[in-house]
């Protein structure tokens, strides 16, 4: 069994129990409000409910009990490979795929896949997520890149950290932007008061900064093309949305009523360059706009006015 503790501080109060906890344990909701129930979460001084509201200084002890498996196993889930070699694994992310498994929910992700798929990967961030060097949230597509060996994911995560693996992403943003390019710069932290969303925020926060250009207008929206220089969680979509133009239907931080026809926001991650870990090659790799994001286009073109 595994034992944890946390001691609610002023920043954290006023959450919800089951909502602060599934956020530090990247467990699915359900999941963290069964441990609940099930007698398995200890508050002091209050009795353990999962919509209990979190006071300073309460203490909570969670004891995760052992899983009946904790083996990530593999599933033959299809995969778009863009290249492959002995070291890296580099795909075209479906939208809709979780990357890694997380407490209680430990199948159909992009993990499970390349578990079937490859013969090995590097074991650096652990059982759970296995060759995972970098991620993109569960409805961004587009290309990612993966690690076999160990060797290779410190080479790639050297290359992430010092900004030298260059990622750009289109996104299709709500309302016209005036400029031609731009510079987002807004440090991004936890949402003070929803914890399972990011903000611009300047206590307990770190720097954000996004590069866009415009690619093309269509009144009432906008296409964009954005380079990272800092990888901050929803970076892109807390970035876009801090300016008045969110990422068309973005569900944390867009309009509630959209009918475009895709599920999730319209981001896809669209290049990639690095150098390759082992040989020292510089490498290029490109995903395609899918088929709904397209449609997304096709949709703010004909409601343009």
């Amino acid at each position: 069994m595994e034992e944890q503790k946390f001691v609610i501080t002023a920043d954290q109060e006023n959450q919800r129990l089951d909502v602060f906890l599934t956020e530090q344990l990247e467990g699915s909701r359900s999941y963290i409000q069964q441990l609940i129930k099930d007698g398995h979460v200890e508050v002091h001084p209050k009795k353990a409910k999962p919509n209990l509201r979190l006071t300073e200084g309460m203490e909570i002890m969670v004891t995760i009990p052992e899983p009946e498996s904790t083996e990530v196993l593999p599933e033959a889930i299809p995969l778009d490979i863009l290249y492959e070699d002995h070291d890296i694994i580099i795909i075209n992310k479906a939208r809709g795929m979780v990357v890694h498994p997380a407490v209680g929910n430990y199948s159909g992700t992009l993990v499970n896949a390349l578990l079937y798929h490859c013969d090995d990967l590097s074991g650096i961030n652990g059982e759970i997520r296995p060759g995972i060097v970098h991620r993109l949230d569960k409805d961004t597509s587009g290309v990612m890149m993966a690690a076999k060996t160990n060797q290779a994911h410190l080479g790639l995560a050297e290359q992430v950290k010092a900004h030298t693996a260059k990622r750009t992403y289109y996104a299709l943003v709500q309302g016209n932007i005036v400029e031609e390019k731009g510079v987002i710069k807004a440090p991004i932290g936890r949402h003070p008061k929803d914890r399972m969303k990011m903000a611009v925020v300047f206590e307990n926060s770190k720097e954000a900064v996004t590069h866009f250009t415009v690619l093309e207008r269509y009144g009432k929206h906008t296409l964009v093309e954005c380079v990272l220089e800092t990888g901050r969680t929803h970076q892109i979509r807390v970035h876009f949305a801090h300016i008045g133009h969110p990422v068309v239907n973005d569900p944390f931080y867009g309009y509630r009523k959209m009918d475009f026809p895709i599920e999730g926001q319209a981001l896809h991650s669209r290049t990639l360059d690095i150098i390759h870990p082992i040989s020292g090659e510089p490498m290029h790799f490109e995903a395609p706009l899918p088929k709904d994001f397209l449609d997304c286009i096709a949709y703010a073109k004909e409601h343009n006015h």
